[in-house]
């Protein structure tokens, strides 16, 4: 069991241009779809369609540790994943790591 202070999540926001979500998912799952299915690494995923926003995206990740969030971003696949993405956003991304400090339903 790992301790909850050990715990690290990694909140993303991005920002499609107008009616590009949909094709900036396409590059999320191109990349990142199978990696996350298989890393042990990161207890939870979740990839999210802002409910009142139709351009936004918000995806959030628990780790087990701060080292999983930073070996998201090392994968080889990361850099290709963003270039390919840049031109689906209306601006940076934004990227927020936070410490869990309460779950439900996801052990941690």
């Amino acid at each position: 069991m790992i301790s909850i202070a050990q715990n690290r999540a990694l909140y993303v926001r991005h920002r499609a241009l107008p009616g590009k979500r949909d094709e900036l998912r396409q590059v999320w799952e191109k990349y990142a779809r199978a990696y996350l299915e298989a890393a042990d690494v990161q207890i939870a995923y979740f990839y999210c369609y802002d409910d009142n926003d139709p351009d936004t995206v918000v995806a959030f990740q628990l780790c087990t540790d701060q080292a999983g969030i930073d070996e998201f971003v090392r994968q080889g696949w990361f850099a290709d994943y963003q270039a390919e993405s840049a031109a689906l956003v209306a601006a940076p991304s934004e990227f927020r790591t936070v410490i869990p400090i309460w779950t439900k339903g996801v052990a941690v």
